[in-house]
């Protein structure tokens, strides 16, 4: 006997709808949900100034340039592989091929570190464009679905259960949407702020690199 709106109210309301719907898209729409919520913890954790544009490097870099002892950037630099050292570094190691190709090597280094930070968020956006649209297919899915009970009874079922199909269908669209706008949102924010801060720390390695002595040519 088919379950009515007001019986599916009774039996657990969205709880219900969600387990009736339950689907490779809302397995889908789950999964992108744990990830998502994984990525902006993370993002949440790593996009601090003090882990993407720290100071410590361009102060140690200052140290030894004002010392006159540019040969000693690799060493107290160690294995810091932030923005401004990575560029620093690169500039460093390209110094017997000129200062063009001193700018050059930091430039790509310093696009490499910063692509390291925006990944995640290119991920999460790209999450929250797909949700909905997931979401969308299981919805038409679900009419389709809907439509052949309803043209296997001969037309018998009443609004109530085609109203009851249609809900559990729309279901779908609905959890798309509950993933895509904290998505979109949250990426917005956090490419903002990397940008930021990206912008700030390549400002700083351009200033050393300039600072940077050239390897004299034989």
């Amino acid at each position: 006997m088919p379950i009515t709106l007001a019986q599916a109210e009774t039996t657990g309301g969205v709880l219900w709808l969600f387990r009736e719907s339950f689907d490779i898209f809302t397995i889908t729409l789950v999964l992108g949900s744990f990830v998502a919520v994984t990525l902006i913890v993370r993002l949440v954790m790593e996009t601090r100034p003090t882990i993407v544009a720290p100071d410590a490097p361009g102060k140690k870099i200052r140290e030894q340039l004002d010392k006159n002892e540019p040969d000693r950037i690799d060493k107290v630099l160690g294995s810091d592989d932030g923005i401004v050292a990575s560029a620093v570094r690169a500039a460093w190691r390209s110094r017997a091929q000129g200062r063009a190709a001193m700018r050059d090597a930091a430039e790509i280094a310093a696009s490499n570190a910063c692509g390291r930070w925006t990944r995640p968020v290119d991920i999460l956006r790209t999450i929250g464009e797909l949700g909905p649209l997931v979401g969308l297919a299981g919805t038409v899915w679900g009419m389709i679905i809907a439509f052949v009970t309803l043209g296997e009874t001969g037309g018998s079922a009443g609004p109530t259960d085609l109203s009851l199909g249609i809900s559990k269908a729309l279901f779908h669209t609905l959890l798309g949407l509950l993933l895509a706008i904290p998505c979109v949102l949250a990426a917005s924010l956090f490419r903002a702020r990397l940008d930021r801060l990206c912008n700030k720390a390549m400002a700083e390695a351009s200033e050393l690199v300039e600072r940077l002595p050239e390897e004299p040519r034989a």
